[in-house]
């Protein structure tokens, strides 16, 4: 299978569960050892988990579809970021490191196509938490039990008596949220790590997550695709449309506003 740009199809989607389950079962090996933490320059911290993932992934991704090129989280901090053009792989091996570290279970392994700017295929494993969410834009998104299960997802309305807002665990701006969410009638708040919090929208958990803060494209493209796939949106706060493949703003994200049903 060698997919351009336009022939994102569920055979693909597969395939993609496939590679991200084999690199979530890598993680849990190492998240089982006394595994050491070293810090990027960045100042972000990294493990053995995130290194050996995102080479899993890599040499799938290059079996599997070797004409796109693979924008993934180690190797773009190392500074090897391929040319790309109107189709490439976005991914994060590790999302939530902080929480790998942490042992709090909310860390995900993220694989994204991205066309023409957009996310149009996703998958998001948690690992230690068990929950796979996979997504393909036009198609619909699913979770997969671990009895094996496909139960479809789809954003929900709003509830009458308000918003669950969702927010990081680890990162965030609280002042800025709170001048956001003024006005809005909330009825709950929760934090979560990692990708999850997309997920938690695209599955009707929760209906609002907004991000005034610091991502990076491979942290939320993966998410943003099962999202998309169950009926919600992502864009910039002024409601114009959030597009990847920044290269020349080193995949850097602005803040972005994610929500389910109206």
């Amino acid at each position: 299978m060698n997919p351009t740009a336009g022939a994102a199809t569920p055979q693909l989607l597969e395939s993609v569960i496939g590679i991200v389950r084999a690199a979530g079962e890598l993680v849990m090996a190492v998240y089982a050892t006394d595994f050491d933490i070293r810090c990027k320059g960045d100042a972000s911290p990294v493990t053995e988990a995130d290194e050996r993932a995102e080479a899993l992934i890599q040499a799938a991704l290059g079996r599997l579809a070797p004409a796109i090129p693979v924008v993934a989280e180690e190797e773009a901090a190392a500074g090897h970021v391929p040319a790309i053009g109107a189709c490439f792989w976005l991914v994060d091996p590790l999302d939530g490191t902080r929480e790998f570290i942490g042992r709090n279970g909310e860390f995900t392994v993220n694989i994204a196509l991205i066309e023409h700017g957009e996310p149009v295929l996703g998958v998001v494993l948690a690992p230690a938490l068990g929950r796979l969410f996979a997504g393909l834009v036009g198609q619909g998104a699913f979770e997969v039990e671990p009895d094996g299960r496909r139960l479809p997802l789809r954003c929900r309305s709003v509830p009458p008596q308000g918003l669950t807002v969702v927010s990081s665990r680890s990162h965030g701006d609280e002042a800025a949220m709170n001048a956001f969410l003024a006005g809005r009638k909330v009825v709950a708040t929760a934090t979560a790590g990692s990708s999850l919090k997309l997920c938690l929208v695209a599955a009707g958990e929760a209906d609002l997550y907004p991000r005034l803060g610091r991502t990076m494209e491979w942290d939320i493209a993966a998410g943003h695709a099962v999202l998309a796939a169950a009926g919600g949106t992502l864009v910039q706060p002024d409601g114009t449309p959030f597009l990847y493949g920044k290269a020349d703003k080193g995949f850097k994200n602005g803040w972005f506003v994610a929500r389910g049903g109206r």
